[in-house]
């Protein structure tokens, strides 16, 4: 025919189309794989697979705990293929023979009775009683396990590792030598038992191979927090099923506290809880444009005002005297504060010129003030005029109502937090009265929450301001304590641990606190930190390495690593990154432009 055939292919020759196509299987399958007596590599992964083949006789709940949690790459298998009672009963009956069989004979013969024999017996008798009855059920169990590493190295490393765990517990384990194959394929996700490497377990027993008691936070209720870096499960928590229902937060800048939090408040919302944020940095105001909430911008220039002089409502199991009396001491506070201290006779002619103000307007402790119009900061100067000794107070009250920072609390207020989500933000403030400003915001937050009973979170960022002085870090204190009995709870947020830590509040705020989330940490903060929490030194230092999003989460005596993440979604609502907010905001402005033509 010569070189080339020139005839009429064949029908058979013709490659069939649909045998080109690409399958799913083509699509996930590896590389290549090289497999060895001891062990299998695909795509250049090592992996070699285990069996069980004896467990002790009695087996403790969560035994197989320590190996899931270890620090290591693994996956484990658990077959269990139910066996027919009926045909197990026929077997424990000629086995039950057998053994007492063996027992009258040793009798007979007038040898020592053998314990260990006589065991059996009864446990295959007991055995008996309750698949008759039942009350158990019989298994055939595989038990199969892989590890993963670079080299043999590690994966002998490894194998050393879980059999230490597994020989305290009296479990024995083997390589699957020669079948790591079928080993590999009972091992991905696809309930093929290809090994049949079996033993024979009752329910009971059984239970103890349930793999999800591995040291978690995962609660039926609540909102996911993040995932566990331990063991990939949910972080998911209600922090209003606990004693009480604040929190405190501690990293460094740019670690993800505020992140971590913007997402907790996003996902609480969708639960309805009702969200307060007091914002330094003006974090939070894209977070309010999109969940529909008010946003505040504070500061001595702006048209919201909070009046210190406001009142709170009385409850119905509350003395308008000591509202009015309580009150009356957290504006001595106040202006403590406002004034850069007072002496002894100084806080004795302002507590009486805040009772004189109220007085002026009518309000005492024998009046119902819910509706009375309060008095401003100028009528207090008023009444302070005509006090003696009173001179030195005034010239330095006078910069906040006539001077330079009258612009802000010597005005009625005029906000309004009946809201799902409000935000405060004090960036515009003068760092001077930046304390100031948190204390009176704070005061009128807790005023407005005593009025409605409902589920509220209260987020204080950067909370290291409130703790710089202890006017204010004692009012915060007594807002974590008494938060629960109006259903609120209290998110502390700071990057300065130590200012925090530093106020003789500082340990009793996280005392008062459910739940901590620490987050990475500088050199010079960690020992303190250390000290604080009782951290080990493997904590210490999974601290100091954590990346973005990652760090500790406490609640109770329980804690587990963290790694925060959010959906696409809630992460261009909630992000922080610059790179990200100006790509977001030239998103909307083009958006803008287009619907604009």
């Amino acid at each position: 025919m010569g070189l080339f055939d020139f005839t009429k292919p064949k029908k058979s020759d013709v490659p069939d189309m649909k045998s080109q196509l690409m399958t799913l299987a083509d699509v996930i399958a590896p590389s290549a794989i090289d497999i060895t007596p001891k062990s299998i590599n695909i795509s250049g992964v090592n992996a070699r697979v285990y069996y069980a083949v004896s467990y002790p006789r009695y087996l403790t709940d969560g035994w197989i705990e320590p190996v899931l949690n270890m620090a290591r790459e693994i996956d484990v298998s658990i077959f269990i293929h139910p066996i027919d009672t009926a045909e197990t009963l026929k077997k424990l009956q000629k086995k039950v023979a057998e053994v007492q069989s063996q027992i009258n004979m040793k009798e007979e013969r007038g040898e020592v009775r053998d314990p260990q024999l006589e065991a059996a017996w009864r446990n295959i008798e007991e055995l008996r009683d309750k698949l008759q009855q039942a009350e158990e059920k019989l298994f055939n169990v595989g038990f199969y396990l892989a590890v993963y590493g670079k080299d043999d190295k590690e994966l002998n490393d490894a194998e050393n590792d879980i059999r230490s765990i597994l020989d305290a517990k009296l479990i024995s384990i083997k390589p699957a030598l020669f079948q790591q194959e079928p080993g590999f394929s009972s091992l991905v996700p696809l309930t093929n038992d290809a090994l049949l490497v079996h033993s024979k377990f009752n329910s009971a027993p059984l239970s103890s191979f349930f793999p999800f008691t591995s040291f978690d936070l995962t609660s039926d209720n609540g909102i996911l927090y993040g995932i566990n870096r331990h063991n990939s499960s949910l972080v998911l928590f209600d922090r209003y099923s606990l004693t009480n229902y604040n929190s405190v937060t501690f990293a460094t800048s740019g670690a993800g506290k505020s992140y971590a939090l913007k997402l907790e408040i996003l996902r609480s919302l969708m639960f309805g809880t009702e969200v307060i944020v007091i914002d330094p940095e003006r974090e939070y105001e894209y977070l309010a444009e999109t969940t529909g909430g008010r946003f505040f911008n504070i500061s001595l220039s702006s048209n919201h005002h909070v009046n210190p002089f406001d009142l709170p409502m009385p409850q119905e199991d509350e003395d308008p005297r000591d509202v009015l009396r309580t009150h009356t001491i957290e504006l001595v506070g106040l202006f403590r504060l406002m004034l850069g201290g007072l002496s002894p006779q100084e806080e004795t002619i302002v507590d009486m010129a805040i009772q004189e103000t109220y007085a002026l307007k009518d309000i005492t402790g024998d009046t119902n003030f819910a509706d009375m119009e309060p008095p401003l900061l100028s009528d207090f100067e008023m009444v302070l005029a005509g006090m003696e000794g009173s001179s030195d107070l005034i010239s330095r009250l006078q910069k906040y109502t006539s001077g330079t920072w009258s612009g802000f609390m010597n005005q009625p207020t005029n906000v309004d937090i009946n809201q799902k989500f409000v935000v405060f933000s004090l960036r515009d403030m003068e760092d001077e009265l930046k304390t100031i400003a948190m204390y009176i915001i704070t005061n009128f937050i807790w005023s407005s929450v005593r009025r409605r009973l409902a589920k509220r979170l209260l987020v204080i960022d950067e909370a290291w301001w409130m703790m710089k002085s202890e006017d204010t870090a004692s009012f915060l204190f007594s807002l974590a304590k008494r938060g629960r009995k109006y259903y609120l709870g209290i998110a502390t947020i700071t990057q300065d641990v130590d200012d925090f830590l530093r106020s003789p509040y500082g340990v009793p705020m996280i005392t008062n606190s459910s739940i901590q989330l620490l987050m990475k940490q500088s050199p010079t903060a960690i020992d303190n930190i250390q000290r604080t929490f009782n951290l080990t030194d493997e904590e210490k230092f999974l601290l100091l390495e954590s990346n973005v999003g990652e760090g500790i989460f406490f609640v109770g005596l329980k804690h587990v690593a963290i790694r925060i993440i959010a959906s696409y979604t809630e992460d261009q609502i909630i992000t922080s990154d610059p790179s990200q907010l100006i790509q977001i905001k030239q998103a909307r402005k083009e958006l803008r432009s287009s619907r604009e033509n």
